[in-house]
């Protein structure tokens, strides 16, 4: 836990910094090197763009990710060149696309007392830092014990076995599996979760929902409905090695 919270300090350390490079053979004036969370949004055959956390409306002009296969709605850590002359109609701004990694991204599902059992709830080691609201979705920053073989389940239910609190606020729980298959080997994991199903009203406070912390027990972590950039600092971290769990069945 320690060790996960320097490191974090120093990736946020490093938010300021940027990276120069030179003038592309496409004619280009590429400037900094721009790190954002985002949404792929698919538009056509071999057509997409993103909508940042941070930058709004992406256009892709080119890239260096040529074989990238869009998933429409697929959350995504963009890494680009902004640039800074003409762009489309709508758009906040153009780029050229350095690379791309895929997060985790899931709906928020139902809880039962059929399925609870597949939803499992282990200890997770999360820190309310690294939970936060923007694009849409609730994004999890997590710190998994990695398995051997079988892939790990993250899952944000509603739990329909207990009765609702009426205190405003959208109720949740942070689900863990770990199928009792880990391996003492630990690695950065990332979720996004999408909220556009939730019935959010003009009397709706908020959202809270409920981990099993390994190290505080069971704790609720509250979040208004203003949305949230990404700190810079986690797009940093890899992700690269997580599992990808798979849905209940």
């Amino acid at each position: 836990m320690k060790k996960l919270n320097l490191l974090l300090l120093a990736f946020l350390a490093v938010m300021g910094v940027t990276f120069q490079s030179c003038d592309d053979d496409d004619g280009y004036s590429l400037g900094d090197v721009a790190v954002d969370w985002a949404t792929v949004n698919v538009k056509g055959a071999h057509v997409y763009d993103f909508t940042g956390d941070r930058w709004g409306q992406i256009w892709p002009a080119t890239t260096d990710y040529f074989w990238y296969s869009p998933i429409d709605g697929q959350r995504v850590i963009l890494y680009f060149n902004p640039l800074y002359d003409n762009y489309p109609e709508g758009y906040d701004c153009s780029v050229k696309v350095l690379s791309i990694k895929e997060i985790l991204t899931k709906p928020i599902e139902e809880l039962t007392a059929e399925n609870e059992e597949e939803f499992g709830n282990d200890p997770v080691d999360i820190f309310e830092d690294n939970m936060w609201i923007s694009g849409g979705y609730l994004n999890i920053i997590f710190n998994q014990n990695m398995p051997s073989k079988m892939k790990h389940l993250v899952s944000l239910v509603k739990n329909t076995t207990i009765m609702p609190v009426q205190d405003g606020y959208i109720h949740l729980e942070y689900r863990y599996n770990t199928y009792a298959d880990t391996t003492g080997y630990w690695r950065n994991g990332a979720v996004s979760f999408n909220l556009n199903s939730l019935e959010i009203t003009s009397e709706t406070k908020g959202i809270k929902v409920k981990i099993n912390s390994a190290k505080n027990g069971e704790k609720e972590v509250s979040f208004d409905l203003k949305e949230t950039p990404s700190p810079v600092g986690l797009s940093q971290m890899d992700f690269s090695q997580t599992s990808n769990p798979q849905p209940p069945s």
